[in-house]
């Protein structure tokens, strides 16, 4: 399409009579395209001068202009090294002229116009760049490099910072730039010498591009965003910048790498440079201590530049005044400093892909992005044309009549107009984005009169959370709110002793402060966990970053069961580099999701049975998506899993898909050499020691204490011969024993086997099918009912109950109906693992009355209930006396019961019944 065939909107003439003196120097053109220069030269001084100097090349640019920018800018590379400068001033003054008028006509949207800029930007620095170094090593001062060097700048990137690098350059900008080399390029020896010549060509390029001649400037160059440049060379090694930025990197340098990227010189060399930044630029948890340090940087921006004080359109700085351009783009960056370390769909460099990305993903509204994208586009082309008018680096807005009707007629506007327009636009950006910064915080007044325990209040200040100035500062703003909402309990002055537990164990404030601040709903889920899940708020002080999950996107959807678990972990881990970060990332991870549970639990979101089958579908996740991250790292050293591999059974509970908040996992490794004697690798070892230590190795990953922690405890001792048989066992061996030598309670286990993990070329499907064979073997009921027998009296001989919420262990308790249920399925040759269904299997092999199964059923319901509550809030046993309102209110509504009282009456009635039916059971078939 032609450019006369896209124009949209027309600029007015301000001097008409000098806008038709310049077209005079283009008199083939067309009625509509006459007008557009008449407008634009009659109120632009420096396009009309622009036109006047380039009429021959505009003349036929107009006719296509994408393919005339094309050409300009493919012949660039070519010219000689004499040639550069002189070409690159008027490839300039050519790209300010057509993305003007494309700009003014409405042929290319704002994106085009900014990102033709930064393009030949990039490109302006790759060419000077390299014509630089280029003299460099043609003059010896680079050793080791020669001509074929060049290419790559020996070693030399400059990153583009700011709108440059988020190709949103303005029309009359300066190029913010950092300049590094890739020390690793040179022998330690020639270091300072290749460091010399490289700083010497960063200041030519600067030259080259800044010098003004006959033929005008390429761009303004600014290298002061580089580390601490008041004492650093302009051109520095990236080892030095990585170090800078790991020990004394701010938050506003954080920022500014968002839109950073490689624009000249040794491009992957600056790609891996960034790669090295991410964990400084992206924090690992949500970041909302950005929030201040931002504001603090708005607060600093309008004092030092005199920005402050009631709007006035005439004079209003549309950059950096209020509602400007600068406040949209810090409430995009600094939501995504906040949530981008979590979410890597957030990592964009440009302000309004930012803005939708943050929608995308709920972290703002669609209608506040939808409205700070289309006041970002307007302010752009207000501060556009602003510089248009004497090429000018500035975002003022004339204060002059005369240049603000310039302006005006550049818009296609009258003054009055476009002033209404613009205060509009500018008030609705400070009311968007005013708020986020800083948002209302309680009055005086608002604080409750309630009496608390002072003495508590007065030793925060000693806490390591509370001891930086900055924590007391963001404390203090947070501690009227938290006070109220602590006054809202049932019991105050409990809740403020919980709540002092809390804040004793954490090891720092700010960032969690900060989250509290900006998310004041999560003190009520704060004050609900420390005062009634007194383990939960203790693990909360030592990993408060889990907090991130429940504002960071779904944490109140659906569960998503344990395929899409085990998918979002694995390529969690897949993302990380090495073997140590992928455990701790499954660490974090399987925690947040832990959380997750627990939470929904205490809410009662969900009941004990759902919460149960999550912990559960969580650890074959883990489980799931840890074993081949081990596999992978053994076979590096010791070969592939010679034939068939591994599979990992899970045992008990797991097996039975119903954990709690504090269980370990009962697991067995099953190998298959299928044959092969030992590995292929670089340390081959024998088939039985491999998948020995390669089951030690998974036990490792598994309960190894890390800077995240464990994942799980592990319980080997359910594999055959127990602790004095090998860790692993080979299929061969398994099935041998399981037919020839395992005991009754060893069948009795294997109901509640499980396939978890592994068991790849069909080893998985082989194992399954034996086990519902084996199960199927008819025992007689007396060898079933007399192992139970002795089961029950080793057990009671073993540990007594600890106490009446001890639903676990005793007589008529979860491990005695358990092994009841047990019993059945092996007397019925059932494949099934729950219980329910192991006493339905009592009932068809005879053992059990229909009446006795049902009223175990209920009561183990009762029992697990009971003991998912207590192991949620309490890692011991539980004291009724000790675990306050919140924790009684807890278990009574996990339960049914309207009080703690009819609970433990109830439970003590339902022990003592489900014993009886069992005891009654075993003694009739001894009659029979």
């Amino acid at each position: 399409m032609s450019f006369e065939s896209r124009i949209t909107r027309l600029p007015r003439a301000f001097a008409p009579e000098v806008g038709r003196e310049v077209l005079d120097h283009l008199p083939k053109l067309s009625p509509p395209l006459g007008d557009l220069l008449i407008g634009t030269a009659g109120s632009s001084p420096y396009l009309a001068g622009l036109i006047e100097t380039q009429s021959d090349w505009l003349q036929e640019a107009l006719d296509d202009p994408d393919a005339a920018v094309a050409a300009l800018l493919d012949e660039l590379p070519n010219l000689a090294e004499d040639e550069l400068g002189r070409g690159l001033r008027i490839a300039k003054k050519r790209i300010a002229l057509i993305t003007a008028l494309a700009d003014l006509a409405g042929v290319w949207p704002l994106e085009r116009v900014t990102g033709l800029l930064s393009d030949f930007a990039a490109l302006a620095c790759d060419l000077a760049v390299k014509a630089q170094v280029a003299r460099q090593i043609r003059r010896g001062k680079l050793p080791g490099q020669d001509d074929s060097d060049i290419a790559t700048a020996a070693g030399m990137v400059v990153l583009a910072m700011g709108k440059m690098g988020a190709g949103e350059l303005n029309y009359s900008s300066d190029i913010d730039l950092i300049c590094l080399f890739d020390e690793t390029r040179y022998a330690r020896e020639d270091f300072t010498e290749a460091r010399q010549a490289l700083v010497r060509a960063t200041r030519e390029m600067s030259a080259m591009l800044n010098e003004r001649t006959k033929d005008g400037y390429v761009f303004r160059t600014d290298l002061r965003l580089r580390p601490d440049p008041s004492v650093t060379p302009v051109c520095l090694s990236m080892a030095a910048a990585e170090q800078y930025y790991e020990s004394l990197g701010r938050t506003w340098e954080r920022a500014a790498y968002i839109k950073a990227r490689p624009a000249a010189g040794d491009l992957a060399a600056g790609k891996r440079f960034i790669a090295a930044l991410r964990p400084f630029i992206w924090r690992r948890h949500l970041d909302y201590a950005t929030i201040q340090d931002a504001h603090d940087m708005r607060l600093r921006i309008r004092e030092s530049k005199g920005l402050g004080g009631p709007l006035q359109v005439a004079g209003h700085d549309m950059k950096l005044g209020r509602g400007g351009i600068r406040e949209i783009e810090f409430f995009t960056q600094t939501q995504q400093l906040i949530s981008g370390g979590r979410d890597e769909s957030l990592r964009v460099r440009g302000t309004v892909p930012g803005l939708m990305a943050l929608a995308a993903r709920s972290w703002i509204s669609q209608e506040v992005a939808d409205s700070l994208a289309e006041h970002y586009r307007a302010h752009r082309e207000v501060e556009h044309r602003i510089q248009m008018l004497h090429d000018a680096q500035t975002h003022k807005l004339p204060v002059n009549p005369d240049e603000l009707q310039r302006i005006a007629c550049l818009m296609g506007s009258d003054v009055a107009a476009l002033t209404d327009t613009i205060a509009k636009r500018l008030s609705a950006v400070h009311e968007l984005t005013e708020g986020f910064f800083a948002p209302d915080t309680p009055a005086a007044s608002e604080v409750p009169e309630v009496e608390f325990d002072i003495s508590i209040c007065t030793r925060w200040p000693s806490y390591p959370a509370l001891r930086s100035q900055r924590a007391q500062q963001i404390f203090r703003r947070l501690r009227p709110e938290l006070l109220r909402r602590l006054a809202r309990t049932a019991r105050p002055d409990e809740a403020l002793k919980a709540l002092d537990g809390f804040l004793a164990g954490l090891p720092a404030g700010v960032q969690l402060f900060s989250l509290f601040e900006a998310n004041p709903q999560l003190l009520d889920l704060l004050i609900d966990i420390v005062g009634t899940a007194p383990e939960l708020a203790a693990y909360l002080s030592r990993n408060a970053s889990v907090f991130d999950a429940v504002i960071g996107g779904g944490f109140f959807a659906d569960w998503p069961g344990a395929g899409p678990l085990q998918e979002q972990l694995a390529a969690r881990l897949a993302a990380e580099e090495d073997y140590e970060t992928r455990l701790d990332a499954a660490r974090r991870w399987v925690k947040e999701w832990h959380f997750r549970i627990g939470v929904h639990h205490l809410r009662g979101l969900i009941g004990a049975g759902e919460a149960g089958a999550q912990y559960a579908d969580l650890a074959d996740a883990a489980i799931q998506a840890v074993f081949p991250v081990v596999v992978d790292q053994f076979a590096r050293r010791h070969g592939p899993p010679p034939g068939r591999g591994a599979a990992v059974l899970g045992m008990g509970s797991l097996g039975a898909r119903r954990l709690n908040a504090d269980s370990d996992l009962d697991l067995i490794v099953i190998y298959d050499p299928d044959g092969a004697e030992t590995s292929d690798g670089p340390r081959a070892l024998p088939a039985r020691t491999y998948y020995a230590r390669l089951t030690q190795a998974l036990i490792t990953a598994l309960t190894a204490r890390m800077s995240e922690g464990r994942l799980y405890e592990v319980d080997m001792r359910l594999r055959p011969s127990g602790n004095q048989g090998p860790v692993a066992t080979s299929w061969a061996s398994f099935q041998d024993y399981q037919r020839k030598e395992a005991w009754v309670w060893e069948h009795l286990a294997l109901t509640r086997a499980r396939v978890v993990a592994g068991g790849e070329s069909g080893l998985g499907e082989d194992i399954r099918a034996f086990r519902r064979e084996l199960l199927r073997r008819s025992r007689t009921a007396d060898e079933v009912l007399g192992e139970l027998r002795d089961m029950r009296a080793r057990i009671a001989e073993a540990k007594s109950p600890a106490g009446v919420w001890d639903a676990k262990t005793g007589p008529g308790r979860m491990q005695d109906i358990e092994l009841a249920a047990q019993a059945g399925a092996l007397m019925a040759g059932s494949a099934a693992r729950e219980v329910t269904e192991g006493l339905d299997g009592a009932v068809r092999s005879g053992w059990l009355a229909k009446t006795d199964a049902q009223a175990l059923k209920r009561a183990y319901a009762l029992f697990w209930s009971v003991t998912t509550a207590a192991r949620l809030i309490a890692a011991g046993p539980v004291d009724s006396n000790a675990i306050g309102e919140g924790g009684a209110a807890f278990f009574c509504r996990s339960t049914g019961y309207d009080s703690v009282q009819a609970l433990r009456d109830a439970l003590e009635q339902a022990y003592e019944d489900s014993a009886a039916r069992i005891d009654a059971a075993l003694a009739e078939r001894d009659a029979a």
